[in-house]
């Protein structure tokens, strides 16, 4: 194996980000594929998102791996890493990111620290899934430093569009100047209200007018309290709800993302043929 580590990133806040990484890793678990989730936000929702309710407490997270590569100070292969019940692992995250985001300031190759963590990871999974935190800071670049890809999950409103472009000139930037092999698999509508003419006339303008650069996945997940009820239960959505409209989405999204991940094997093989 040799993981696909893909960002899932966006730098407004509540756009589904978190879900998204949850439902996505379980959902390519159940696909068969062997899945880590990194959590990459201070505030460790996606820890809290996965059964544990004071990540704060916790004493080897990602936040330790980071530091000990700033270091150059060893790690077992599996230090720190949880298995989850649904089938898939977590490397938790929380508030000490922060102290970890001002010490990168000073570090050298600052840009690559996550990046190094991961790669002694990689060989052990199909996919890596980094939940980045709201922001366009020094964690979110070291993310997509690490990455292969990006999805970009957002919702069908006005403010949550107009921040759009701003990432994408990051993501271009961090593209030119730290990772050439950075690539966008997709912009994910979350929080989709179908009966709203408004966030059906911003899906239908986006589609048309960034549809022919960057992909806009076909998968649309709905809005739904039935996915906020699984993540405060510390739960996928195939587990709280798995005949709802919610999970049948994500199963689809799974699979979108499962033939992105394919066709990018091919090309990285075809190009070291």
């Amino acid at each position: 194996m040799n993981a696909q580590i893909t960002a899932i990133t966006n730098q407004k806040g509540g756009v589904g980000k978190t879900t998204s990484t949850v439902n996505l890793g379980v959902g390519l678990a159940r696909e068969g594929k062997k899945v880590l989730l990194v959590d990459g936000d201070p505030q460790g929702s996606l820890t809290i998102s996965m059964g544990i309710q004071d990540p704060d407490s916790l004493t080897e997270t990602l936040s330790t791996l980071m530091l000990a590569e700033m270091e150059d100070k060893p790690i077992p292969p599996d230090f720190g890493i949880l298995h989850h019940q649904e089938g898939v692992d977590l490397l938790p995250g929380n508030i000490e990111l922060s102290g970890v985001e001002l010490s990168l300031v000073n570090t050298m190759s600052r840009e690559l620290v996550l990046r190094n963590v991961l790669n002694r990871l990689r060989s052990n999974y199909d996919y890596i899934l980094i939940d980045c935190m709201p922001s366009l800071g020094l964690m979110n670049i070291n993310a997509l430093a690490a990455a292969d890809s990006v999805i970009i999950p957002l919702q069908p409103q006005f403010l949550s569009t107009k921040g759009l472009n701003l990432l994408l000139r990051s993501i271009a930037r961090v593209r030119k100047q730290i990772n050439p092999r950075l690539r966008i698999d997709g912009i994910l509508f979350t929080m989709v209200d179908s009966r709203a003419n408004n966030a059906r006339d911003i899906i239908s303008s986006l589609r048309s007018t960034v549809g022919d650069n960057i992909r806009v996945f076909k998968t649309e997940i709905p809005r739904s309290v039935r996915a906020a009820e699984a993540a405060e239960n510390g739960k996928s959505i195939f587990k709280h709800d798995r005949r709802g409209k919610v999970a049948e989405a994500y199963t689809a999204l799974s699979k979108e993302v499962n033939g992105i991940g394919r066709e990018a094997y091919r090309s990285r093989t075809d190009g070291a043929r």
